[in-house]
């Protein structure tokens, strides 16, 4: 999906930070907290290497997350992954 938003030049700033970011870190942590995403899916969404990555980007939002199903078994996946190299 493709959004496209406009923001006026005079509101623009370096000391903003990335615009795009911000809206898609907003988006994702709104969306985990409505129920719409889960922590796994924010992580993909905003492109970040692990899960602790999006619970910080989350908790920056003023979201607190939770453990759900989804959650472990990705969890479960990582430390499968991770034997299997070790191996």
């Amino acid at each position: 999906m493709k959004i496209t938003l406009e923001i006026p030049e005079e509101l623009g700033s370096p000391s903003f930070g990335d615009p795009l970011r911000i809206a898609m870190e907003a988006l994702a942590a709104k969306a985990y907290e409505d129920g719409v995403l889960s922590e796994e899916q924010v992580r993909r969404m905003l492109g970040l290497e692990s899960c602790w990555d999006a619970r910080e980007v989350l908790c920056k939002h003023g979201v607190w997350p939770g453990t759900t199903v989804e959650d472990v078994l990705s969890d479960l996946d990582t430390v499968k992954t991770m034997r299997a190299v070790r191996a």
